[in-house]
């Protein structure tokens, strides 16, 4: 025995060393010399631990040597942690510690025979189940769950006591009976199944599982009682069956859970993408994996991440904080710590006396185990959040406490411990009466009867009659010697999944912070990475013309914090720079550039970034021209809308406004405003899909020019209405133009016509032509725009491809168009001005360094040739006659020739105007791609804000 005791010391001063130099490293961080003083938290713990193990020699001499040395790192570690992330806690929590420590010697002493615990197991059942459902009733919510009592200045958490208790009667409960629920009397599909009366404690402890989920709000507990109920049940019988019934009652549980409770759900939902909300209500677990991320191999060193950015990081995130400042070496250190935790722990079961203390070691293992894989499982992504303490680490007093009993019980029963060369006290009594006949069951079980024994013998004669041990004793495969065989057979399966678990855990924290983490430090809405750059002088974002969008300017902190000298200007384009809500738009495509991050895009930076030296973000060019921006917001002003202006010739991104739009200095009230407010993040000029009325003319006049299908001159009748498909097609306000020609049809808008024409190509040819100017595509070589929709033309009808010719989306049971962004449309007029060829748009122009030279230029690219440039010619002059004598007149510019195409579009109880143009008609250089909401309403047309804007393009351009 003294030799395990002489063990334990030596692991002990071995782990002082890490816990002291860890401590001291982050004495360092805070400026602080190194003392006796400044180093009394990891002296004074090594010297509890050190008092406990003084006392472990006298009261269990016997036990395991490696349980407590573990126990030492893990709390000497966490009270580091708790100390580093919330210092106003430390105090408070290491006299928690403290207190624990003494709570574990006191167990020792009171506890002094596991077997004891036999005679007082439903006393420790009632206990159990009461301390897990009194906050039902007299609980507080807190943190979204009603698991504390408050008492006083004080709080609780019952339900961390509520589980030694519960692992107490469960291990009687599995002693006195483990061999008849280790009988089962029917077979179903070679599974072996139990009597349902066997049955009813797994249903009673599922049921109270799912009262705590319910009432308590309380996944974690319901999820950590089930799996020890379940492990102890395998443990204790064998008996697979019963663990997958048990699976499938927490599938049955799971399932109706998840569809009739919100909080189940907003759990499951968090846990699947967190990044879809990851301001709101995936704010934590986005904050843990971004601080994981930060971690990578080796950390950033205790008091230099940022893991005090996740809420509550002192309890529930504490291994969060851990991955980041100690990374991956440090994170698996811990993790491997626990599965040793579990390995020594289930050895001790091994090695168990009786029944009784084996299945309290493995219970009381299980619960410690089980709950840090359920809570490092939920912080690093790999299941829900549970919202349980990670054991020995996390900041709270009652975890802590009942983490300690907990330990002290497990040191009691491998004290007990004789080897696995003992037998099992079995269901009845094992000493049957000698010379008893043996009767065998019709399961193979064999039975000693006590008339058969009853003979007289010395054997028998201690019995009296009607007492238990009159009973029948069974003699199966769990008794005796081979008892102690089968279960040590089962306690190594539980060794080698708990090995798994944490083997497990080890890869997928590998995953993050070594595989994913670049993608989640590059994420636009790090705000981690945002906090870091903030000692960095980020970038200027400068339009063509020189007028400067967003910049730095430092604070006296040495922090620089984003400035817009010309306010909102461009702020769709531009996008916003927060240290909480992290970046969009140019912010947020070029934010290394914009950073100072590593960049080897010329010599100078290239050697600077390999010498580590920080240097100043590269400024952005973009293309927009402030002169057309301002244009463009002050044409929509008071309005909702978007307006889209392009070089034709390359698709150079000259205006790009939305309205409403948003205060860049205020994205905290733009986040929260309302749908009806005159305050937008939602960009219409890229994300908003609209109906395009018959400006999608364009398209189906380039697919019949181009196919061959019909040319400018031919004619077509076009009454008010016609029947296509078995159903009405009608012109804007059922004017009917007679016979006309299709040049005629396309100046007048009549949809008619285009229905009869959009029939004739074909939807096959229709959607190709689509396709050919960008729909289907997801715009932009620097930006992102929602992808334009046409339908599936094998689904279309006659009737549905005769609107979809001439702009109107119609239809059922299958997504209906054309449905377009105004950047799209923009795309589609370029192509005609353009002789066919239709050109990818961008916004960014150049990259220039911090001395303003040019490093990088963009190169304009194309999509293809959307028409042949003879085909372009000809919509040309088709679209010149809208302007100067069909529906688009408002759109003329005095002395330049315009050509376009107007579009009404009914949105069901408002219609929207919209206009597409260039100009000047012979060499174009503008195109312009405009849409109004509820044209109704305000009745400003789209063509009278084209002629506005054209004007102001030319201008600009020196036209």
């Amino acid at each position: 025995m003294s030799s395990r005791r002489n063990t334990e010391l030596f692991l002990l001063i071995a782990a002082a060393f890490p816990v002291v130099l860890l401590y001291s490293l982050f004495v360092i961080t805070t400026g602080a010399a190194l003392s006796f003083q400044t180093l009394a938290v990891p002296i004074g713990l090594f010297a509890a631990f050190a008092a406990a193990h003084i006392a472990v020699r006298f009261l269990a001499p016997g036990a395991d040597p490696a349980i407590l040395p573990v126990v030492f790192l893990l709390s000497g570690i966490g009270i580091t942690f708790v100390t580093r992330v919330r210092p106003s806690l430390a105090m408070s929590q290491l006299m928690i510690l403290f207190a624990a420590i003494a709570l574990m010697v006191v167990t020792l002493v009171l506890v002094k025979n596991l077997d004891a615990v036999k005679k007082y197991k439903y006393t420790f059942g009632a206990i159990g189940i009461m301390l897990l459902i009194l906050p039902m009733f007299i609980g507080t919510e807190m943190y979204g769950s009603k698991l504390w009592i408050i008492i006083g200045g004080f709080s609780i958490q019952p339900g961390e006591f509520a589980k030694v208790f519960i692992v107490l009667f469960l291990a009687g409960y599995l002693a006195e009976n483990r061999e008849l629920l280790s009988i089962s009397n029917r077979e179903i599909l070679g599974l072996k199944i139990p009597r349902f009366k066997l049955l009813l404690p797994l249903l009673v402890v599922w049921g109270i599982c799912l009262l705590i989920v319910v009432f308590e709000r309380d996944l974690g507990s319901a999820v950590l009682f089930y799996t020890i109920f379940l492990l102890m049940l395998y443990v204790a019988t064998g008996r697979i069956s019963y663990v997958i019934i048990g699976f499938m009652l927490l599938a049955v549980g799971g399932l109706g859970a998840y569809k009739f409770l919100g909080h189940v759900q907003t759990r499951f939902q968090i846990w699947l993408d967190p990044f879809a909300d990851p301001s709101g209500s995936g704010y934590q677990l986005v904050q843990s994996l971004f601080s994981l991320a930060d971690g990578g191999l080796v950390g950033t060193g205790i008091g230099k991440g940022m893991p005090t950015l996740i809420p509550v990081v002192e309890s529930d995130f504490i291994f969060s904080a851990i991955g980041e400042e100690m990374g991956l070496l440090g994170g698996a250190a811990v993790l491997f710590l626990f599965m040793l935790f579990a390995v020594r722990g289930l050895t001790t079961a091994a090695r168990a006396k009786s029944d009784l203390a084996a299945f309290c070691a493995t219970g009381l293992t299980a619960a410690i185990s089980f709950q840090a894989f359920l809570i490092v499982g939920g912080v690093t992504r790999l299941v829900p959040l549970t919202g349980v303490t990670l054991p020995f680490m996390s900041q709270g007093g009652s975890s802590l406490l009942a983490s300690f009993i907990i330990v002290a019980l497990l040191l009691r029963a491998g004290d007990e411990a004789t080897g696995r060369e003992a037998e099992l006290a079995g269901t009845g009594i094992m000493a049957a009466q000698a010379g008893a006949r043996a009767q065998v069951s019709s399961v193979g079980t064999r039975i000693f009867g006590g008339r058969a024994g009853a003979t007289g013998s010395a054997s028998a004669s201690h019995a009296r009659p009607g007492s238990r041990l009159q009973r029948r004793t069974l003699d199966t495969p769990e008794s005796g010697v081979l008892g102690r065989v089968a279960l040590a057979k089962r306690l190594t399966v539980a060794v080698f999944a708990f090995t798994a678990l944490f083997a497990i855990l080890i890869g997928n924290l590998t995953y993050i912070q070594v595989f994913k983490a670049k993608d989640y430090q590059n994420m636009s809405f790090n705000n981690h990475s945002i906090l870091k750059a903030a000692y960095v002088k980020r970038g200027s974002i400068i339009t063509s013309d020189g007028v400067t969008l967003a910049e730095s300017v430092q604070q006296e902190d040495g922090t620089f914090t984003r400035s817009h000298p010309n306010g909102s200007l461009a702020a769709q384009a531009v996008g916003y720079y927060s240290n909480r809500y992290g970046a969009t738009g140019v912010e947020a495509r070029m934010n290394e550039t914009l950073t100072g991050a590593k960049d080897y895009s010329s010599w100078a930076n290239a050697v600077n970034s390999l010498a580590g030296i920080t240097q100043p973000g590269n400024s952005v060019k973009l293309t927009i021209d402030s002169r057309i921006q301002k244009a463009a917001e002050q044409a929509l002003s008071g309005m909702k809308g978007a307006i889209v202006v392009l070089d034709s010739r390359t698709g150079a991104v000259l205006a790009w406004a939305s309205a409403p739009t948003y205060n860049l200095d205020d994205i905290e009230g733009a986040l929260n405003a309302g749908e009806d407010s005159n305050v937008s993040l939602y960009d219409r000029a890229t994300q908003a899909l609209y109906t395009p009325g018959s400006t999608f003319k364009v398209i189906t006049l380039a697919a019949a020019l181009d196919s061959g299908t019909a040319g400018l001159t031919d004619t077509f009748r076009s009454p008010g209405s016609m029947e296509i498909g078995n159903a009405e097609v009608t012109n804007i306000k059922g004017t009917d133009h007679g016979t006309i020609s299709l040049n005629k049809a396309f100046a007048y808008s009549s949809n008619v016509v285009f229905g009869q024409l959009a029939n004739k190509i074909g939807a096959d040819t229709l959607v190709q032509y689509a396709n050919a100017f960008g729909y289907g595509t997801e715009l932009g070589q620097d930006f992102s725009t929602a992808a334009s929709i046409m339908p599936d033309p094998s689904v279309m009808t006659e009737w549905e491809l005769a609107w979809a010719g001439a702009g109107q989306p119609v239809g059922q049971g299958h997504v209906a168009g054309p449905q377009t962004t105004p950047m799209q449309n923009a795309v589609m007029v370029a192509a005609v001005a353009n002789n066919g060829i239709a050109m990818n748009p961008y916004v960014v122009a150049q990259t220039l360094s911090p001395e303003g030279t040019v490093i990088k230029s963009t190169q304009p690219r194309s999509l293809g040739q959307a028409m042949s440039a003879s085909t372009a010619t000809q919509m040309k002059d088709a679209m010149l006659g809208v302007v100067e004598g069909g529906s688009g007149s408002a759109a003329a510019v005095a002395g330049v020739k315009v050509a376009g195409k107007t579009g009404t579009a009914e949105t069901g109880a408002h219609s929207n105007s919209v206009f597409v143009g260039f100009a000047p008609f012979d060499t174009p250089t503008v195109a312009v791609s405009i849409m109004l909401e509820d044209y109704d309403v305000h009745g400003v047309s789209a063509a009278s804000v084209a002629s506005t804007i054209i004007r102001a393009a030319l201008e600009a351009q020196g036209l």
